[in-house]
């Protein structure tokens, strides 16, 4: 099927054609998992909906910008990805899917978060990069189990105090943000594994040496004048992070060593629930 027929049939709510739109899905896939991705859907078919043990369900790269209050009925559901659509805010009924572990929402139109996400205490993935996040909001704190937290490409200045409580992150994604100094609260988080701030306005590091679980810090493309300092076996990837621990002078000039680029996770790449 083109396309350009998928576009033209997804304004069309009959049954006919939504049934079209999912081709030859009638009944629910042995492996519990339905594939919509880039199906041109505006809405999402109310027949998905009676999958009630369905366990994974990729909407990506779609049109959508609302859910149907039917969706409550997939709770089962660990995995939902919503990423690459037209969200300006997230749809409540996604809060009540209790069993969630991964939950993807990049590259929509988000401003803010609902304090209903709260209820998602399963929730260990979190991916918010590219959309229109001025602050992190405070209720991605309260999700206790998260472990990776992906808000890159936004438009980020500090990072919430609270953020210290999720004792469970190892993993915190933030480049391409507009931070103009090393955020406090990751330094009194140490069972962080991997520290990404790549891309903003950092002019001074910290030492980063008592974080005892630290194994990776990516700083590159920041104006900053100093490499953070780290625990031995710890990996920099940014300048003078691998030849010497911080910038020669010379004649009083700082020479910058080789940049190293760093090795971002593939947008199509999604983990699965541990």
């Amino acid at each position: 099927m083109g396309n350009s027929l998928k576009a033209i049939v997804a304004f069309v709510p009959s049954d006919e054609c939504q049934k079209y739109l999912l081709e030859d899905l009638e009944e629910m896939p042995v492996d519990k998992m339905v594939d919509l991705s880039g199906r041109q859907l505006r809405r999402l078919p109310l027949h998905i909906c009676s999958f009630r043990e369905l366990v994974k369900l990729y909407l990506s790269n779609n049109n959508l910008n609302h859910l149907p209050p039917e969706l409550e009925q997939l709770q089962n559901l660990q995995i939902l990805a919503l990423d690459f659509n037209n969200f300006k805010a997230l749809p409540l009924v996604v809060c009540t899917l209790k069993q969630l572990c991964i939950l993807y929402l990049g590259n929509n139109k988000l401003c803010s978060l609902p304090l209903e996400l709260r209820l998602l205490q399963n929730l260990k993935t979190l991916w918010i990069e590219s959309n229109c996040l001025q602050c992190l909001p405070e209720v991605v704190c309260e999700l206790s189990l998260l472990k990776t937290l992906h808000a890159g490409s936004n438009a980020l200045r500090s990072l919430p105090a609270q953020l210290r409580c999720l004792q469970e992150l190892r993993t915190i994604w933030l480049s391409s943000n507009l931070l103009s100094e090393f955020p406090p609260v990751l330094l009194d988080m140490p069972f962080l594994e991997v520290i990404d701030v790549d891309r903003n306005s950092i002019r001074f590091f910290p030492s980063l040496a008592h974080l005892p679980g630290l194994k990776l810090v990516i700083y590159d493309h920041n104006p900053c004048r100093n490499a953070p300092k780290v625990a031995k076996g710890v990996r920099r990837v940014g300048r003078w992070s691998e030849e010497t621990p911080e910038p020669r002078k010379r004649s009083g000039a700082v020479i910058e060593i080789t940049l190293i680029e760093k090795p971002s996770p593939p947008p199509g790449t999604k983990p699965e629930a541990e």
